[in-house]
């Protein structure tokens, strides 16, 4: 039987939504049977029946849909939440309290006491939650995260991480571009802008693959377009619990980037680097050598890359599937549930509420190490 998914937000047209959807399709594993699309009720509606849901499960808000799913004896087993940070601690609040497993887009939420409170929440109903930083479905990041837990590196020493992009580089917020709009108004997106955006998933992609632990941190934001209220580009230094150094470049004014996230750390071996508009490969360099490079889909790959790699090499695998792999090991975790069977280290990998805690709290220290003139600031909470 596949599991019933709703979903918060996300109606018709809405790029994130569409991008959710077809991760939840390509496994099988999914059905989409309920939702809230949008506050807006005719276009609820209109997105319902786009998107084949039946006229009663085609609800007005989210509050009324967490209600009624929850007290069904067909009702929904997990919620999508993909809507403005600002409306994700709400939603998730309700299906988590009728209980309900939830995913949510990141950040996690527009507040760090609202993210504690879903952390809170999660620890007290004991469902599943899980934060979609979607970098980290990826074979070639799995990879890179296999051998460095493998020692191919020996001891971390730097690592460096940027995601640069130029599609904020005007004041486009202002001729009514929605997308552009909510992400620069700190009343939806929150204290950080580029910061918030993709600043997260450059920090979670970090810790993602070292496996080491941010424990403190320097930072300068800046908005570079005239009049805008949050950051848009971010230049942050980064402390490691073991000792190693690190920055993150998040910009979104960056001319000539499109989606450029990279990452490459340096151990005292060996380095690798991953560059998310070629993801298909990793570089490795062993100290004294020629590089090599890991290729998704050939021998060269490991256990933690071929379990989630789709397609022979040679066929390009991107963001979509990546996506999908994080709903893919969600809908293992959903099934293993009702017993509470122990999950496997590759269903242990879906970035859990824990991670979208932290996500939020990276957003909340480096905005208050910037505005106190760029000071070190410890990661604790």
């Amino acid at each position: 039987m596949k599991i019933r998914l709703g979903m918060v937000g996300g109606g018709t047209g809405a790029f994130i939504g569409e991008v959710h959807r077809i991760a939840a399709r390509l496994d099988n594993r999914y059905e989409l049977v309920a939702g809230a699309f949008s506050s807006d009720s005719e276009r609820a509606k209109q997105s319902a029946a786009a998107l084949g849901i039946a006229p009663e499960r085609a609800y007005d808000d989210f509050s009324e849909m967490a209600e009624k799913e929850g007290t069904r004896e067909d009702g929904i087993d997990v919620v999508a939440i993909v809507t403005p940070n600002h409306l994700h601690h709400a939603p998730a609040k309700c299906f988590l309290e009728a209980g309900i497993h939830v995913i949510c887009d990141k950040p996690l939420s527009a507040s760090l006491e609202d993210a504690m409170d879903l952390e809170r929440l999660v620890e007290e109903t004991g469902l599943l939650f899980a934060v979609t930083y979607n970098y980290s479905g990826y074979p070639m990041v799995r990879q890179a995260r296999e051998m460095i837990r493998n020692g191919d590196l020996g001891n971390l020493r730097v690592v460096q991480v940027e995601y640069p992009q130029e599609w904020l580089s005007t004041d486009l917020e202002s001729t009514g571009q929605k997308q552009a709009a909510w992400r620069t108004d700190p009343a939806r997106a929150g204290a950080g802008g580029s910061l918030g955006d993709i600043g997260t998933h450059a920090f979670h992609l970090t810790e993602f693959i070292t496996g080491l632990e941010v424990n403190s941190l320097l930072a300068d934001l800046s908005a570079f377009v005239h009049g805008r209220s949050l950051d848009d580009n971010a230049q942050v230094m980064l402390r490691f619990a073991n000792g190693a150094r690190g920055s993150l470049w998040a910009s979104q004014v960056a001319v000539g980037h499109e989606n450029g996230l990279r990452i490459r750390v340096y151990g005292d071996q060996a380095s690798l680097e991953w560059f998310q508009e070629q993801p298909n490969q990793l570089k490795f360099c062993r100290l004294g050598e020629a590089p090599q490079y890991v290729a998704r889909g050939g021998n060269t790959a490991g256990d933690a890359a071929n379990a989630v790699t789709r397609i022979p090499g040679g066929h390009p695998e991107g963001f979509l599937e990546a996506f999908a792999n994080l709903y893919r090991d969600f809908a293992d975790q959903v099934e293993a549930f009702p017993a509470r069977n122990t999950m496997n280290d590759s269903e242990l990998l879906v970035p859990a509420v824990s991670e979208g805690v932290k996500g939020v709290l990276f957003v909340e220290k480096a905005v208050a190490s910037s505005e106190s003139g760029g000071i070190w600031l410890s990661m604790d909470s």
